[in-house]
């Protein structure tokens, strides 16, 4: 799967599109998605809603597991949160694959802010199809 055709599935993708997820990055295996946490991203706390966080982090996930071009679905991730994000954060999430078999695909996600800090760790496991990814 090229950057294009990534760019074609966020494209698609209204839900992330609606909270300001973009795509950065998009290579065999691995995948970068990046917000600025706005207001409307803050929950009752003052602080940016979990919610977010996993949704910027998934989305490299779902990225990062089609990217070989063959159709997968997330079936088991994990999340630690590490610390709180705030308004005005840029915070990127970075999905690399660290094994992959016939049929299963393991995914670390890394949540960092700009400055470096990990707002939180994704671990994935993905089902691979084996049939063509939709671009």
């Amino acid at each position: 799967m090229t950057k294009f055709d990534a760019l074609a599935l966020a494209g698609r993708d209204t839900f992330t599109r609606d909270l300001g997820i973009e795509v950065v990055e998009v290579g065999q295996g691995r995948a970068v998605t990046r917000v600025r946490v706005e207001q409307r991203h803050v929950n009752f706390n003052g602080i940016c809603h979990g919610g977010l966080t996993f949704t910027l982090a998934d989305a490299a996930f779902g990225y990062a597991c089609n990217s070989h071009g063959i159709k997968s679905a997330g079936v088991d991730v994990h999340m630690m949160y590490n610390t709180a994000a705030r308004v005005g954060d840029v915070l990127t999430a970075t999905a690399v694959e660290i094994a992959r078999s016939a049929k299963l695909s393991n995914y670390r996600i890394d949540v960092v802010r700009a400055d470096g800090t990990l707002i939180a760790g994704m671990s994935g496991t993905a089902f691979i199809t084996g049939k063509p990814a939709a671009a």
